[in-house]
């Protein structure tokens, strides 16, 4: 297959291009690194089968030649970038999502969406199955990207129904691994880069909220096996385990050592108090589970945090997020 991956050099699509060069295939990659490095893409500047374009998928954009793919990643993804780049999350979630369907249709390929467990917002149903329709603060600060990834999923819908356009919506639930930014506010690289620090871990509220931590391997290879399927509705892929987020802190305080302490802070707003996926679908449509336990994605994680503060790479304060 020949693919469009938009959003190629940030911390997931960077993986989802590498998964799909393993396989065989030409990935064209696309990112206007708003939030994406291009150290995420660097190993590929030499491979044959990857080509790499900076855009920004808000503007009209012309790929030459055919393409079988188009899978739409371009997105401030954590609460530190949508809340300090509002207007342009909502315009990637709208008209990115738009002109990325156009392609696709005008090239007759498969798409597929990069939706999020937030359209679930401060979940009533635990866990959240595809069928819930979620409770979301359309006016509050997360609604930026809440509302962007849910309108993204009407269009894709409208997009299949109204034109035929073979579509894919995958919920992506919390994610973790190399190449995430140690400053961009997710839960998980705050705690390793504070403990690798020395500094106090940041909690907010009470530590009990609830987050289900899915490794980037395993993730990678769900967004896949859904490309690949005939599932057209939106379809959950994380991690079922549930960790409170003090457990997180103390897991990585284990595993990383040190007089690193945790601080508690009021928790922001709108801040989901659970979030854990029910992924009976994709065990059932696309045989997949994940195998990554948490302890063991945090052992693979933490030497690429430490690589980075050894070598004077974290130079951004850490903002203050529980994250995703």
């Amino acid at each position: 297959m020949r693919v469009l991956i938009t959003g190629a050099a940030g911390f997931l699509g960077s993986h989802l291009v590498d998964r799909f060069l393993v396989d065989g295939h030409q990935v064209i990659g696309m990112d206007n690194f708003i939030t994406g490095s291009s150290d995420n893409i660097a190993h590929l500047r030499d491979n044959a089968d990857f080509e790499f374009v900076q855009h920004d998928v808000t503007n009209d954009m012309s790929v030459a030649g055919p393409l079988d793919g188009v899978l739409h990643f371009a997105s401030p993804a954590s609460p530190v970038d949508y809340l300090e780049l509002p207007i342009q999350t909502l315009k990637v979630g709208s008209l990115g999502t738009f002109k990325t369907l156009g392609l696709a249709k005008a090239k007759g390929a498969r798409y597929l969406l990069a939706s999020t467990s937030e359209v679930y917002g401060d979940a009533l149903v635990h866990p959240q199955p595809e069928t819930y329709w979620g409770n979301v603060n359309n006016v509050g600060p997360r609604g930026v990207y809440d509302e962007a990834k849910r309108f993204a999923e009407a269009m894709t819908m409208a997009y299949h129904r109204f034109h035929g356009v073979d579509t894919r919506i995958v919920r992506i639930f919390n994610t973790f691994g190399e190449r995430m930014r140690p400053a961009d506010g997710r839960v998980v690289s705050n705690f390793v880069v504070q403990a690798l620090r020395g500094e106090p871990l940041t909690v907010y509220g009470d530590g009990s909220q609830t987050r289900s931590f899915c490794y980037v391997s395993d993730e990678v290879e769900g967004i896949y096996r859904l490309f690949e399927s005939d599932r057209v509705d939106p379809t959950n892929i994380g991690n079922p385990d549930e960790f409170t987020v003090q457990e997180l802190a103390e897991l990585v305080l284990e595993e990383i050592g040190g007089r690193s302490t945790i601080d508690f802070l009021p928790l922001p707003q709108d801040d989901p108090k659970i979030r854990r996926p029910d992924i009976t679908i994709a065990r059932d449509v696309l045989g997949w589970e994940p195998n990554v336990p948490l302890r063991e994605g945090l052992q693979r994680t933490i030497p690429f945090f430490r690589a980075l503060v050894e070598k004077g790479a974290v130079a951004r304060t850490l903002m203050d997020s529980d994250a995703r």
